[in-house]
């Protein structure tokens, strides 16, 4: 009943705040700031803005080190230390995994067809051996039922003079019909979004497509096979199966048959924490990936990122990794995403956040993860040798292997294999996105003059290995020109050539900087500081590190009108409401449910602009009800995986304390007492409002306070 009334105060609290929403994203405080900050709004303000928001004694903290020192210590990561954050993420085998045994661990659809069908053979692990099983009996299953329903009597068509009378509306019935299927290029099309290209070849369909689904059960086949499923658990549980040890458990499981492991699998949804209690990191991953192997790999980085945002002490190197993978986003619901992120995140990103950006563009360039992606990873030139038909002779390359129109005694008439063809998306994206900006003064043939400098960019053994390797056959070759400077026939060189051009550019010292501006000081940052960052970027080569410096210490950085001025991306917000509570998590993945419905499901940005930064596409009325709900939820208790002790944030003295007293102490330790009036005054409303019929008085809620001003447009801002 306390938690029912705590969420209608909290839904009129939300829209009364909500009525105010032009001044969320307003650069102005209600409380007027004192000429030149003092040291705790300093501190506040760098908290804000190079963290994931103050954690309880912070503020205090960093005032105590100094601003700018603590400024130069997080912009120096390496110099901290942070080997706690380590044991928390450590149970997460996969960051710790290569691709490839993610991918032996964690097999992809056309990883265990391969093994289906005899082309690999089964893995000799038990553990590994499990999840191949239960993948290869659930294609079985699909395959039997397919056969099922192809060989079941067809309804007779309906006779003209019953329906339809002509081919169009007979066609039409056909595709309204209960058994039509779906589309097999629709289904590529909403798998590869909009970058998919139109000259896909097969290999891209068979790397990138799911395994096919089965005709969805009549809800008596459902009903049956739940009660199938549930004769199976029962049976388990009778046999003393949940009584086991964990080991003993876990062994049992893997002893039972392949339709056993599959019926258990299946019946594991939803219950999976009856099971998993008291097992090690490895056997919790190999029962859940039964289910859904690749899933497990995209949960558990997402869990990391979490992690690493709410706990490390390396706050600063976070935000450069988030801001980074958002530049050069790349989507995990593409192909073989969710098996590529994990390396391209730690592996190519983090350790270049702070270092030259060259070196981050050019590891992106190469990343498998972004070849896929942007479909890099099939263009061929049209005139390359593969294009051509032409098999690979020692003879056909020329100097600095440069490959000749057609080897000697080739016949230029014959007939060509089918190729791909020329892939643009990551040409357009590296110049409109990476680099020099949509308005970077490039033109169309300047896009396809770039697609073809990185044709043959290409991915080593994609079912296997997953590495970047150049492929000279599919390179396009000749000379070409870019942006008015000729590009000299040299393969994999003309890439290099063309990421360095592009990294040294004006255009793109001046986008990177206008970038950081924005997300380090306002949507629309000062003209000023922009140029002053872009001089620094070319004067220093790219060195983001510098750059960032001339930013943290240039006077619009600090000036009060930058001051709780950024509204909070829903990753901001719910990782910084945890650290400012103080909040334990267990278990990163009810939070990371908690972004998918705030709109920003973690690595789920399908466009390559990945999510934006400014406030205009995160405020609305519903978003802030959103933010509300879970901000009394995360106080009352009531996220699964979190614990937060609201009263310990102001010290529990053991009596009911003062209701105006915890309202002070609660905004000085969440908002270092930056609270409007008009906020301040509707939570007094909320816990002075007298108590509903059949309702005895009580103190007033700890958790419904904390929740309220976690909630509140102060909050909300950074």
């Amino acid at each position: 009943m306390r938690i029912k009334f705590a969420r209608q105060y909290a839904f009129l609290f939300a829209l009364g705040l909500a009525c105010a929403v032009p001044q969320l994203i307003a650069k102005k405080k209600d409380k007027a700031a004192e000429p030149g900050a003092n040291d705790q709004k300093r501190a506040v303000h760098a908290l804000n803005r190079l963290t994931f928001g103050p954690r309880p004694g912070d503020v205090q903290q960093v005032m105590a080190m100094g601003v700018d020192h603590w400024i130069d210590m997080q912009l120096h990561p390496d110099k901290i230390q942070d080997n706690a954050i380590e044991s928390r993420v450590s149970p997460l085998r996969t960051l710790h995994m290569s691709t490839k045994e993610i991918l032996e661990d964690f097999p992809d659809p056309q990883m265990i067809k391969q093994v289906m069908d005899g082309k690999r053979s089964m893995p000799s692990d038990p553990a590994r051996r499990a999840v191949y099983q239960v993948q290869i009996a659930r294609l079985q299953q699909r395959k039997e039922r397919k056969q099922e329903q192809a060989s079941a009597p067809r309804p007779p068509e309906p006779e003209a003079s019953e329906g339809a009378k002509t081919a169009e509306e007979l066609a039409a019935a056909a595709a309204a019909s209960p058994d039509a299927a779906p589309s097999d290029a629709n289904a590529m099309g909403a798998m590869n979004g909009a970058n998919s290209d139109s000259s896909s070849t097969d290999a891209s369909k068979e790397m990138m497509a799911p395994a096919p689904e089965p005709k969805p059960l009549t809800p008596e086949e459902a009903a049956e096979a739940r009660r199938r499923e549930d004769r199976l658990y029962s049976d388990l549980k009778i046999e003393g199966f949940i009584d086991l040890q964990p080991d003993e458990r876990y062994k049992k499981i893997l002893s039972l048959s392949a339709d056993e492991q599959l019926a258990f699998a299946d019946s594991l949804r939803g219950r999976a924490q009856e099971f998993l209690d008291g097992m090690n990191p490895r056997q919790k991953e190999t029962l859940l990936a039964m289910n859904n192997p690749q899933g497990v790999v995209a949960e558990e980085l997402a869990q990391a990122k979490l992690i690493r945002a709410i706990y490390s002490e390396r706050q600063l190197e976070e935000v450069m990794t988030d801001f980074w993978f958002n530049h050069f986003n790349v989507f995990v619901g593409k192909g073989p995403e969710r098996l590529l992120i994990t390396n391209y995140e730690q592996d190519v990103i983090r350790p270049r956040a702070l270092g030259k950006f060259e070196d981050l563009l050019v590891a992106t360039a190469k990343s498998p993860a972004m070849l896929f992606y942007l479909d890099n990873w099939l263009s061929v030139g049209p005139n390359s040798m593969q294009a051509q038909g032409i098999p690979a002779r020692p003879m056909g390359y020329g100097p600095y292997g440069r490959q000749r129109r057609f080897p000697p005694n080739a016949n230029p008439n014959a007939k060509r294999k089918k190729s791909s063809g020329l892939n643009e998306n990551y040409g357009r994206e590296l110049l409109e996105l990476h680099t020099l900006s949509v308005n970077g003064g490039y033109s169309q043939r300047d896009v396809t003059e770039v697609a073809k400098v990185f044709t043959g960019w290409t991915v080593e053994k994609p079912f296997e290995g997953m590495s970047f390797r150049y492929d000279q056959r599919m390179h396009e070759p000749g000379p070409k020109l870019v942006l008015g400077h000729r590009i000299k026939d040299k393969g994999e060189g003309e890439g290099k050539e063309v990421l360095h051009m592009l990294a040294t550019s004006p255009q793109t010292a001046h986008f990177i900087s206008l970038k950081l501006a924005q997300r380090f000081v306002s949507d629309d940052p000062p003209a000023a500081l922009v140029d002053r960052m872009a001089k620094t970027f070319e004067k220093k080569k790219g060195d983001i590190r510098e750059v960032l410096s001339t930013m943290f210490h240039s006077p619009e950085f600090w000036d009060d009108s930058s001051y709780r001025a950024k509204f909070k991306t829903p990753l901001e917000f719910v990782a910084s409401a945890v650290r400012a509570s103080g909040g334990d998590v267990n278990d990163a993945m009810p939070l990371a449910r908690q972004l998918n419905n705030m709109g920003m499901p973690l690595y789920g940005a399908q466009p390559p602009t990945g999510y934006s930064m400014k406030a205009d596409t995160w405020v609305s009325s519903s978003a802030l009800l959103n933010r509300m709900n879970f901000a009394l939820a995360l106080t009352g208790g009531k996220v699964k995986g979190v614990k937060v002790d609201a009263l310990g944030l102001v010290g529990d003295s053991g009596t009911a304390p003062d209701p105006s007293a915890l309202l002070s102490a609660m905004e000085t330790k969440l908002l270092a007492s930056d609270v409007s009036k008009q906020t301040h005054d509707s939570i007094v409303a909320q816990v002075d409002a007298p108590p509903g019929k059949n309702q005895k008085s009580k103190p007033p809620d700890a958790s419904m306070i904390a929740g309220l001003l976690l909630g509140s447009p102060e909050f909300q801002k950074r």
